[in-house]
């Protein structure tokens, strides 16, 4: 059991001060809305929430007067109590609380638990602290949506959320870690850098802006590059495959309530979630001699998942994605060579992006899957010895693999300790299987190839996503779509700073010339906010010299260099996709 050092609080302590802190919520609420419907406030990792169905919206305001009433209730340190009761009973003490009573006919048995503090009743399994002032430091935090029971086709209610730690100093430290998140949000920099929007014209479907699709194009010419290095061929499939493709892959038995399927001239068809089936039957196309296995298949277009509307979450949960997908067909023999071979590969894509700290893990077979179980045990243990031979720690993730075969899982924790999925390695025997997936063998016999799934990035909207998270939008020189801002000290300086940006335009460096009307500090201020890696001042001095001088958005006066010699820093810089910013011509930060 973890237990906290400061207050040795363990965390069963913590989930009872947590879910009587739901209560103390539900009490404040009911006395400023006594019309409300309340319907259940469990504890959470970092606090609590509860869910109501109120007369009007709340508001930040309203979230201050609820606190107050809160603390008084803490203040007044009223004992909590409970007892099982019948439902019968219970029936009536909830009588005018629908969702109450809903739960009652849900919960088995002849009786359910019944909790109180002063005039306030709850149902409940129990778990709490003893008494309303033992709650601990917390802090309502915002208001959200959220379907009764998770279901769209019932009620949405609002969900108050509360932080609560054992001590004031933990809450604090918790609560300037958020608003770190909160500005580090990647929809909040997609916005302020102007790189793209969500509408609800498409939801779940975001729209890519030119600064955006910069980025998404930066990635996928460095993922090309790598693929000509690592022996990869690209390819294009169809966007719609009759539903008999589905069903031949599994996935329409397993992944049926996740697809767009639309019926077309009679047909059923759908919009593909994956690459997969089409590369198999891309694969199946022609017949295949050993002698050309391995064979590696990738592709960039879009994908397409029906996530429900409550999941989406800007980039990082869409509708609408692509990944840096590829399959890879080889003989058992190959196996081992191939997954070392996307291990070195992930290494150098994520080296590059100085995406450092990576934790593997191993997700084996649940209760469904598809193929023979010696042979996910086989796979298994070889994904085990896999990671382990690239130098990875791994854990295993129970139950959590794909239903057509095992997988691992890159996990990437970010500056505020969060932990994100991205790439996935998984092995497949299962389907080219089904696909009846055959290559002649060195003796001419046909055999089964093995096959490879695999996408390193995962989806590149996703990716982008948690990146701008990751750098807090300061994103490395090579992937910001604008690298460099030239700013004139006044207009008789313009024209010498359109010369430089065309100048260093030619040399494929993305410079801009701020020409308005704003003083020279709120320029750079701007461009500071703007997260532009460089910025060039230009005066009289300048002019004179055919300098520019430098600084960076960090903060760096570099001073007056030589037009042609930062230039030739930042075509290096670009070209060989550096992280950090060099600070003067010769070194880095």
């Amino acid at each position: 059991m973890n237990t906290n050092k400061d207050t040795q609080i363990d965390e069963e302590q913590l989930a009872k001060m947590r879910h009587s802190a739901a209560h103390v919520l539900a009490e404040a609420v009911l006395e400023m809305f006594p019309e409300a419907k309340y319907a259940i406030g469990p504890s959470i990792e970092t606090g609590f929430y509860y869910d109501f169905d109120l007369p009007r919206s709340l508001t930040p305001a309203d979230l201050i007067i609820l606190q107050k009433r809160m603390k008084k209730s803490v203040k007044r340190n009223v004992p909590i109590t409970g007892e099982q009761i019948s439902k019968n009973e219970a029936k009536k003490i909830f009588a005018k609380q629908p969702y109450k009573l809903e739960l009652i006919d849900d919960i088995e048995g002849d009786t359910v638990g019944h909790f109180m503090h002063a005039k306030f009743e709850d149902l409940c399994r129990g778990g709490h602290a003893a008494s309303t002032g033992q709650v601990g430091s917390f802090q309502l935090t915002h208001v959200a949506g959220a379907y009764w029971k998770g279901d769209e086709k019932n009620p949405m209610l609002q969900r108050i959320y509360g932080a609560l730690f054992a001590t004031q100093e933990e809450l604090e430290s918790y609560l300037t870690a958020r608003e770190e998140a909160a500005a580090r949000d990647h929809r909040r920099l997609g916005k302020e850098l102007d790189l793209f929007f969500l509408d609800p014209i498409s939801p779940g479907s975001p729209f890519f802006l030119p600064g955006g699709t910069y980025i998404y194009n930066e990635l996928t010419d460095f993922l090309r590059e790598l693929y000509v290095t690592y022996g990869y061929d690209e390819v294009i499939t169809p966007q719609l495959f009759d539903s008999k493709l589905w069903k031949t892959s599994g996935h329409y038995d397993n992944f049926h309530g996740d697809m767009f399927l639309v019926p077309i001239d009679e047909q059923e068809m759908g919009i593909k979630p994956m690459n997969c089936p089409g590369h198999c039957v891309l694969y199946g196309h022609t017949r295949h001699s050993y002698r050309e296995l391995p064979i590696r298949l990738a592709e960039f277009t879009r994908l397409h998942r029906n996530e429900r509307s409550g999941v989406l979450h800007g980039l990082t949960r869409a509708r609408s994605f692509s990944q840096d997908d590829a399959h890879i067909y080889c003989t058992p023999e190959q196996l081992h060579d191939e997954i070392a071979k996307l291990f070195d590969m992930t290494k150098e894509i994520y080296s590059v992006l100085g995406l450092e700290n990576l934790t593997m893990y191993v997700a084996t077979r649940g209760k469904n899957f598809i193929g023979n179980p010696k042979d996910w045990d086989v796979a298994e243990q070889l994904l085990m010895d896999s990671v382990k031979n690239a130098g990875f720690k791994y854990e295993v993730s129970e139950a959590e693999a794909a239903f057509y075969g095992p997988k691992i899982e890159m996990h990437l924790k970010d500056a505020l300790n969060r932990s994100w999925q991205l790439g996935t390695i998984q092995l497949d025997q299962a389907m080219p299987e089904r696909f009846n997936l055959r290559y002649i063998s060195n003796d001419g016999s046909e055999q089964q190839p093995t096959m490879i799934h695999r996408a390193l990035l995962g989806s590149l909207e996703r990716f982008i996503g948690i990146y701008l998270e990751f750098t807090a939008g300061k994103l490395p020189f090579w992937l910001s779509p604008t690298q460099l801002i030239i700013i004139p000290i006044t207009d008789k300086h313009i024209d010498y700073c359109y010369e430089v940006q065309s100048e260093y335009k030619q040399s494929m460096i993305n410079a801009i010339v701020d020409d308005g009307s704003e003083r020279m500090g709120a320029k750079i201020r701007n461009a500071q906010i703007k997260k532009i890696p460089y910025m060039f001042i230009v005066g009289d001095q300048e002019m004179e010299s055919n300098t520019v001088a430098v600084r960076t958005r960090n903060g760096d006066d570099l001073g007056q260099i030589k037009r042609e010699d930062i230039l030739a820093t930042l075509i290096q810089l670009k070209q060989t996709r550096t992280i950090e910013l060099i600070a003067n011509t010769s070194e880095k930060q």
